[in-house]
């Protein structure tokens, strides 16, 4: 099995709606916001190529949102999907599975392109299954209020219109090739791939732990539907992890790609974080 973290875009979020309760005077110190509040954000994806399998896990935003849609997320820097994937020498027709943690768009974006004369929508990997989960695919196509900004139906319908919808049962194992963990603070049936590789277990956070500056307990996003249980499921979490001394494999963070935590007095906290290329070769 090989590991590559997969950059596809930076982009950037209004620093309040990503600590919700805690003070801009505390969150500012590890997540600096420019003049409007906002904070830089990474949409780093991973890839799997295992065998025969060569699996990518979330696909960042895509391209296929008008310049309007953009121009809400202040979209900068020169990292691609494309290019990202060619780095490694793979094409996105190589890639046999996509793996989605969620269904909010700057996590599926990118499964679902225009074709060629823009009248319609087809497969950005026309080779691959598209793994999801029954629960999330249905609070997905029937959105609540507070999330249905997030579940675009360009992104989500033209999965299962083009064939390439699959369901995780309780056996990821055999249908992905590793383990999961779910956790329903952020959205329902979120799910974070949780992967042995070269003796160690490293678990992609999704929107667990979108950054290493989210890390103390209280430091939840005002976007997820269920805060208080985001809170249990990181404490939980956290302490395994530094129990364990997993590596967090972390998809919005701009600066920090892998971190470890440990104990402390005041809680879990950071230990060190890392380039990917610093750990595992």
């Amino acid at each position: 099995m090989r590991i590559y973290p997969i950059e596809t875009g930076n982009f950037k979020l209004d620093g309040g709606a990503m600590f919700g309760v805690v003070p801009k005077a505390i969150w500012q110190k590890t997540n600096p916001a420019d003049d409007k509040n906002m904070i830089s954000m990474g949409m780093r994806c991973m890839l799997i190529e295992d065998g025969d399998r060569l699996t990518l896990v979330d696909t960042g935003i895509g391209n296929k949102q008008s310049d309007k849609f953009f121009g809400y997320y202040y979209m900068f820097g020169d990292f691609s999907l494309d290019v990202s994937l060619a780095k490694y020498g793979f094409h996105r027709d190589d890639i046999t599975d996509v793996f989605l943690t969620h269904l909010h768009f700057d996590h599926c974006g990118g499964v679902i392109q225009w074709n060629n004369d823009k009248t319609g929508f087809m497969p950005a990997f026309k080779n691959a299954k598209v793994w999801s989960n029954e629960n999330h695919w249905q609070w997905a196509i029937e959105p609540n209020a507070r999330e249905k900004a997030s579940f675009l139906k360009e992104n989500i319908q033209p999965i299962k219109e083009n064939g390439q919808l699959n369901f995780i049962n309780k056996n990821s194992q055999n249908q992905v090739g590793f383990d999961l963990l779910f956790m329903d603070g952020h959205t329902e049936k979120q799910m974070l791939p949780k992967i042995q590789y070269q003796g160690k277990t490293v678990v992609f956070m999704a929107d667990l732990l979108p950054t290493a500056g989210h890390i103390p307990l209280p430091y939840v996003m005002g976007y997820d539907t269920r805060p208080l249980l985001t809170l249990q499921e990181k404490e939980i979490f956290l302490k395994e992890a530094a129990d364990k001394e997993f590596y967090l494999f972390l998809e919005h963070d701009a600066y920090n790609e892998l971190i470890t935590v440990k104990h402390t007095e005041k809680g879990v906290r950071l230990n060190e974080s890392y380039n990917f290329t610093d750990i595992f070769n």
